[in-house]
């Protein structure tokens, strides 16, 4: 009778164990598969790590795997007028605007923004509040400057400051075009001791990694002409009656969700000092 009685604790314990995996499985499965969700984005949200961060957390609470095409916003909009994408998350409210009225998206969404800024070695130029001073600096001193050119958001920001200003950047002969994403211009900007436009979480990112040893500095911020709008859009299923338009609209509902707005504001905090985007859902930026 005494070895039965000592038997019971661990048949108690096992059956406690499996009743706890049983409903953490079921946790877990709660959720149904629901395939892909196609996005096409601007590298600035791939290159700060937000959707690595992010995709998981949606792949839980909504069962869809999200997959991105990293490119610039001009791209990743003619990438959702050709009907490649289900959504698309880009920072140029005017072609996004008008992505819309052409009837390619159905609704244009604010999520979150950040900001431009103009780095570059800390001399001759000395930092300045002015965008159109430093560019006019940059211009007159012949200074070298690259250009994403790759109309992408970025590139479309500094074009209109540089008409903005009623200078022409290519007087400079010193104005060079990467053609390639932010990250790679950060780095050929280190590397040639040139200055750029660059939205201000990508630089962040690569300013603290080590591996890259990022030596630009913040040259200009701050100018209201620098602020830095994101916005999500879903493909017209009017357009393409084969998009995803339920896996977009839920993407939508879901990062402009509080839980998720929340998330993207801590995003940055702990290993750069300051999140690295402001969510403003819900507003008419």
């Amino acid at each position: 009778m005494k070895n039965k009685i000592s038997v019971l604790p661990l048949v108690m314990a096992v059956m406690m164990l499996a009743g706890c995996q049983k409903s953490e499985d079921s946790k877990a499965s709660s959720v149904a598969d629901k395939g892909k969700l196609m996005m096409a984005t601007t590298t600035s949200t791939a290159d700060t790590g937000l959707l690595d961060y992010l995709a998981p957390i949606f792949k839980e609470d909504t069962g869809y795997t999200l997959e991105w095409a990293s490119v610039g916003t001009g791209e990743a909009i003619t990438m959702g007028e050709n009907g490649d994408v289900d959504v698309i998350l880009v920072h140029a409210k005017a072609s996004e605007e008008e992505f819309v009225a052409e009837g390619y998206g159905v609704k244009r969404f604010p999520v979150m923004y950040n900001d431009f800024v103009v780095v570059g070695p800390a001399d001759p130029i000395e930092k300045n509040d002015d965008i159109g001073e430093v560019f006019k600096a940059i211009t007159e001193q012949e200074l070298k400057f690259i250009n994403r050119g790759d109309d992408s958001g970025t590139d479309k920001k500094e074009k209109k400051i540089w008409t903005s200003i009623d200078v022409d950047p290519a007087v400079n002969p010193n104005y060079i075009q990467s053609g390639q994403g932010m990250g790679a211009t950060l780095t050929m900007a280190d590397e040639m001791k040139a200055y750029c436009l660059s939205d201000r979480g990508t630089y962040l990112k690569y300013k603290s990694d080590s591996t890259i040893g990022l030596e630009l500095e913040v040259i200009c911020e701050g100018d209201k002409n620098l602020l830095n709008q994101y916005g999500v859009i879903a493909v017209s299923p009017d357009k393409y009656a084969d998009t995803n338009i339920e896996g977009a609209e839920e993407f939508i509902n879901w990062i402009c969700s509080e839980k998720i707005q929340k998330l993207i504001s801590e995003y940055g905090v702990a290993d750069y000092g300051q999140a690295l985007f402001t969510p403003n859902a819900g507003t008419d930026a």
